[in-house]
């Protein structure tokens, strides 16, 4: 939605909320461990991610960034790199072509591909994979995806879970389970979050789960992100310094 940071329900009802400059400047100064840049329309209208935005996003920031939207090549991934990212995240671009994956291993190394898998669960009780921001399912078993992108050599995973995304009630930690019973890289987890406790909660039941991804309590002030380091560090969870 041009160069607005959005929030949703169910990746649904997209609301503008701020800059992404002004919002990538205020978590690089309340201590965020990385940033998050999704250009979540750019797969489906078929664009490559905003680069001028990208540009003055980071400057701004000193903590790893991590972009993703519409990567569909490695020139994609060389513009991005270029642009200040850290590391490049591959959705439905990887999907149509997962030959991308493997291929940007090799030339920029699995801790530099990033692959983000959008979950929603189907009526057999399993768990189907999405494409184009939510929007389309592709008829794709997101476990075995996940295993097979592991295999090819990403470095990370983010999942967001289509089911959690903005409700507010929590990780969805059933989702997470059933990804870290089958792989051994990172997994960061998305969607859900509406309070600290619900941070406490994923760490202490997921152990397997290196982080926590959230948008919607951080945009609005619910939760600092200092304060809820501070909230973890009491409770005995490893975090990074505040």
């Amino acid at each position: 939605m041009g160069d607005s940071v959005v929030k949703g329900v169910n990746f649904k009802n997209l609301q503008q909320l701020d800059s992404p400059i002004t919002l990538a400047k205020h978590y690089s100064e309340t201590r965020a461990d990385e940033l998050v840049f999704y250009d979540i329309t750019a797969s489906v209208e078929n664009r490559k991610v905003f680069t001028e935005i990208l540009k003055k996003v980071a400057r701004e920031v000193f903590i790893p960034l991590t972009v993703g939207g519409g990567i569909s090549s490695l020139e994609d991934f060389e513009r991005v790199l270029n642009c200040g990212a850290d590391k490049v995240s591959v959705n439905s671009g990887a999907i149509k072509n997962p030959k991308l994956i493997g291929e940007a291993v090799r030339v920029y190394g699995s801790q530099c591909v990033i692959l983000s898998a959008d979950i929603k669960r189907n009526e057999k009780g399993g768990f189907s994979l999405f494409a184009q921001g939510g929007r389309k399912d592709t008829g794709i078993d997101a476990i075995e995806w996940i295993k097979k992108a592991e295999a090819m050599g990403v470095g990370e995973l983010v999942v967001n879970s289509i089911d959690a995304d903005g409700m507010k009630n929590g990780f969805d930690l059933e989702m997470l389970e059933a990804i870290a019973n089958v792989v051994k890289v990172p997994i960061i987890a998305s969607g859900g979050a509406g309070c600290q406790e619900d941070f406490y909660t994923l760490f202490k039941r997921q152990p397997k789960v290196d982080a926590g991804l959230a948008a919607s309590v951080f945009h609005s002030k619910q939760i600092d992100i200092r304060d809820l380091k501070r909230y973890l560090m009491e409770r005995k969870i490893e975090i990074r310094g505040i």
